[in-house]
Order: structure tokens, then sequence, then C-alpha cells
């Protein structure tokens, strides 16, 4: 029997043979198709609007909303016309206290328009946006008492739990009219306008006042004028 060579391979350890005609992997056509069309601004722009619409539903709902001011209730702190900015989570998160300039819901809301399924949640995103408004109108007064606390006024003098309260943030005209003495009750609000000769508060049962407001109606707590630009500064 003959030996291969040395050296040598057997046949089945040969590679295949190499055609240089044939195309190399790297050469290998490749498919070519249209060229992807680059999404452009306004391709986008419905999506943009959508998140900017929820972005600002979520801002008014749960951070910051803004309200205008159309009565003289307040005045000299919030003038007829200005806007302010009312910090929701800060009621959520520390509560009300003394002192504070809040804007609270209807105390004696009124049922609205009957609406379909549709159409109500339509009016609630616009009323949302802040493009349609309320079913009914929002208030905004100084809590003076919290529950528990004995509210009087006197010869144009705040009294709380029998002590003089200094308000420096009043009205220069002073408004002598007495209250005698009430307490607040559980969960409710006694709240008092800035202006007492032109505040329809707490003082005033319905419809010349508020009576007691619920301290769950408070939708937040003003801290900043925006508007007009000279009144800028941040609510006393």
């Amino acid at each position: 029997m003959s030996r291969a060579p040395s050296g040598s391979t057997s046949a089945a350890d040969d590679p295949e043979p190499i055609d240089p005609a044939a195309p190399r992997e790297a050469d290998a056509p490749v498919a070519v198709g249209p060229t992807p069309r680059r999404r452009g601004f306004f391709d986008e722009l419905p999506l943009l609007v959508v998140l900017a619409l929820i972005v600002a539903i979520l801002i008014k709902s749960f951070l910051i909303q803004a309200f205008y001011i159309p009565s003289p209730s307040m005045v000299p702190t919030l003038e007829e016309g200005d806007r302010i900015l009312v910090c929701r989570m800060c009621t959520r998160v520390s509560g009300v206290h003394h002192g504070d300039v809040v804007v609270f819901s209807s105390p004696h809301p009124t049922d609205g328009p009957s609406r379909g399924v549709v159409e109500g949640a339509f009016h609630w995103l616009a009323q949302t946006l802040g493009v349609a408004q309320p079913e009914n109108p929002d208030y905004v007064k100084r809590v003076i008492g919290l529950h528990g606390d004995t509210i009087e006024l006197k010869d144009g003098q705040l009294y709380r739990n029998g002590v003089q309260v200094a308000e420096p943030y009043l009205d220069p005209r002073t408004d002598t009219r007495p209250f005698p003495p009430v307490t607040v009750p559980d969960g409710m609000l006694f709240v008092l306008g800035d202006n007492r000769l032109e505040s329809g508060d707490s003082r005033f049962q319905p419809p010349n006042g508020l009576g007691w407001v619920p301290e769950d109606k408070v939708i937040g707590r003003a801290f900043v004028r925006v508007w007009p630009p000279s009144r800028w500064g941040t609510v006393p």
C-alpha cells in the first residue's frame, strides 16, 4: 500500500477550490429599498399637542393654577382685574393656616345643565384648560378662623379666641359693623375679604355672603400676582 507523501492531506481534508470570479461576501449585492423619510415637525405636531395638553392638565390639577380677580373684595391686597397664581399642592401638603389668601369652590353649588358623557368630558377638559367657565364661581378670601376658633369683630377690630389680631393688609376704610362671637365648626373655615365694606364673606349667609366654608372646598393658596406687570409681587 502506498502512503501519501509527507505533508500532504487526504481528499477529505482538502478545502473547496476558490473561484476567483465568485463575489466575496462583502461584495454580495444588497437589496436597496426607498430611503426612509425623516419625520418632520408637522408630522410630530399632533403628538406634541397631546403631550402639551396632558402636561397642562397635570400642572393645573396638581401644582399651579391661574385665577382672575373679578371684584374689589380683596382690595388692597388684590385689585379687580389682577391675575394670581395659586399653589394647589401647598394646602394639600401643609394644610390651611391663619392669614392664608385662598381660592375655593362655591360652598353652596347649584346644579349645572344636564350633559351627556361626551359633552361632559369635553366641558371638563375645556374648563381644565381655562377656556370654559366652571358651573359655579370660585372665590378668593383670607382665612381668619380654623375649626375650633372663636371669631369676633368689634369696633373694626378682629378678635380670635379673645385676642386682638393685627391686620396690616386691610383696606384703610374701616368697617365698624359688629359681628358677635362665633365658634368655627369642625371641617369649616371662617373667611373674610380684606375690603370688609365690599365683601360678602363668612359674616353673612347666602345669598349675600358665604357662611362657613368647608375646608375641602379649598383649591389652593394664592402666592403671587402675575398681572398687571405694575402689580407683580407676592401675596402677603
